[in-house]
C-alpha cells in the first residue's frame, strides 16, 4: 500500500473488508473484549500474542486509522492517542526519563514548548531550545551526553518558521538520537519527513487530518528505521528487560519496526490511559479520506489571502512559507514544493487595538482557538492566548501585539479576500 499514490492511501489504506465484512471501518464501542480461556488472554498480557483486552490500550477502530496514517507517512507503525499534546508527550517521554535532556527547535507551539520546559522538567528530563535557523555547530553544541531526542515542528505554529528536517536529522544521527517530527501542518499530503531522515512523526489529527473541528486526537508514527540497539546504553527502556512484561527486550522482540510503538503502547497508554474514543478515530478516517483532496485548496486559499495582505498597506508584515519574500521560502520549496498550509500570519499597523478592530469586522473568518478547519478562522494571541502579557513582553516573544494568526478553510479564496478587505478599511 505505501507504494501507492498518496490519494489512494488517503482513501483505501488501513482497513481491507472480507467478503460480507462492512465497506466502512466499524466503530468497535466497547471497553472489552471476551476470550475462552484465560490462557487465551493470558498470552495477551505476556505479549506472546496479538489481539485486544481492554480498549485503554489498544482497540481494532484505532488501530485501523492508525494504520491508514503510518501509510501515509510511510512508517512501519502507528498509536492514536486522546490529543496532539498526548502524543508529543508520550513520543518524547517513551525514550526520555528522569535525568534525560531533549534538543528541541524554539519555534514550536506555544503548549509544546511548555510541554517540554515545565511539565516535563518536574519530571527530571531538561531542555536546550535551538533557532530553526541555527547553523550547523549552534545545533551540535546544544547536545549534552544525556541528549536522547531531537524535537521540531515542520511548519511551526503560529510562527510558520519551516524546520530543515535533514540538518536536525544529521545532528541528531550524529549524537545516536532519533529526530521527532510534529507534521501537523503540512500532512503527509504535502510533506513526509520519515523521507527526510525523521525517525519518529507525530500530528495533531484534531487539525487538517480531521478538517472539520469535529474530533480531538493525535497520532505517533514510527519509520521504524532507528537502530535502538545500535545505541543500547542511551534506551534502556528499549534494549534493556522490562521486568513489568516477564523481562521482554522490546528492541529484540519487535526489531526496529515495532519496538518503539509496542513500548509505548504497553508502558504508557497502559499507565497514562490517553486513548482516543472509537467514535473519534471514525470520524477521523472520514476526515483522512478527502485529506488529497482538501489540502491543495487550504494551500491555495492561503497563498492567495498572503499575496493580497502584503499588498495593503494597513499590513506591516506578513508570514506565510509560500511567498517568494517570505525567508522560508527556498527551504519550504525543498521539503514542500506542492505546498504547505493554509495557515497566516499577519502583522497588523496599529497593534493590539487595530487588530481587535480588524476582528470584529470579519464577516467570514470565525475568532476561534483553532487552526486547519474546513471554515476559516482567525486569532490574535495578544487578546486572547496570550493576553496576560505585556505588548514589549509579546514582542520579545515573537509575537507582536498586532498579530493575527489565519487559517484559511476550504471557502472560495475570492469571498475570504473581501471579507479581509472589507475589514481593513
Amino acid at each position: 500500500m505505501s507504494q501507492q499514490g498518496i490519494g489512494t492511501r488517503c482513501v483505501q489504506a488501513g482497513y481491507t473488508p472480507g467478503n460480507g465484512e462492512p465497506r466502512q471501518i466499524p466503530i468497535i464501542q466497547s471497553t472489552t473484549f471476551k476470550y475462552d480461556t484465560s490462557e487465551d488472554m493470558g498470552k495477551l498480557f505476556d505479549l506472546e500474542a496479538s489481539g485486544y483486552f481492554y480498549t485503554r490500550l489498544q482497540n481494532p477502530t484505532n488501530d485501523h486509522v492508525a494504520a491508514k496514517i503510518a501509510a501515509l507517512e510511510g512508517g512501519t507503525a502507528a498509536m492514536l492517542t486522546s490529543s496532539g499534546q498526548a502524543a508529543n508527550f508520550f513520543a518524547l517521554f517513551n525514550i526520555c526519563e528522569c535525568g534525560s535532556h531533549i534538543v528541541a527547535s524554539s519555534s514550536i507551539y506555544g503548549g509544546t514548548f511548555n510541554l517540554i520546559a515545565v511539565t516535563m522538567a518536574k519530571m527530571g528530563v531538561t531542555v536546550t531550545f535551538v533557532s530553526p535557523d541555527c547553523t550547523e555547530d549552534e545545533l551540535n553544541a546544544a547536545f549534552k551526553d544525556n541528549t536522547r531526542a531531537v524535537f521540531g515542528e515542520t511548519i511551526a505554529n503560529p510562527a510558520l518558521t519551516v524546520l530543515d528536517i535533514e540538518k536536525f536529522a544529521k545532528a541528531a544521527h550524529s549524537h545516536g538520537v532519533p529526530l521527532i517530527v510534529d507534521n501537523t501542518f503540512p500532512t503527509p499530503v504535502n510533506c513526509r519527513p520519515i523521507e527526510w531522515g525523521a525517525d519518529i512523526v507525530t500530528h495533531s489529527t484534531t487539525k487538517y487530518m480531521d478538517g472539520h473541528g469535529a474530533a480531538v486526537g493525535g497520532v505517533i508514527v514510527d519509520s521504524g528505521k532507528f537502530d535502538w540497539m545500535a545505541h543500547a546504553d542511551k534506551f534502556p527502556g528499549l534494549t534493556q528487560p522490562d521486568d513489568s512484561y516477564h523481562g521482554i527486550v522490546y528492541a529484540e522482540k519487535f526489531g526496529k519496526e515495532g519496538a518503539f510503538i509496542t513500548k509505548c503502547t504497553s508502558q504508557l497508554m497502559r499507565d497514562f490511559g490517553c486513548i482516543q474514543s472509537p467514535q473519534n478515530a471514525f470520524i477521523l478516517n472520514l476526515g483522512l479520506e478527502s485529506l488529497h483532496v482538501r489540502m491543495p485548496k487550504h494551500v491555495e486559499n492561503g497563498l492567495a489571502v498572503a499575496k493580497f495582505l502584503q499588498e495593503q498597506p494597513q499590513v506591516k508584515k506578513v508570514n506565510y512559507p509560500g511567498l517568494e519574500s517570505d525567508p522560508y521560502y527556498e527551504i519550504a520549496q525543498k521539503y514542500m514544493p506542492n505546498g504547505g498550509c493554509g495557515v497566516v500570519s499577519f502583522e497588523l499597523e496599529g497593534g493590539r487595538a487595530a487588530a481587535e478592530s480588524f476582528m470584529k469586522k470579519l464577516k467570514i473568518a470565525a475568532i476561534e482557538t483553532h487552526v486547519a478547519d474546513a471554515r476559516t478562522c482567525c486569532l490574535n494571541p495578544a487578546t486572547s492566548t496570550h493576553r496576560q502579557m505585556t505588548d514589549e513582553q509579546l514582542e520579545a516573544a515573537g509575537i507582536p501585539a498586532g498579530l493575527i494568526r489565519i487559517s484559511c478553510g476550504l471557502e472560495d479564496k475570492e469571498d475570504l479576500i473581501a471579507d479581509i478587505a472589507n475589514a481593513l478599511k
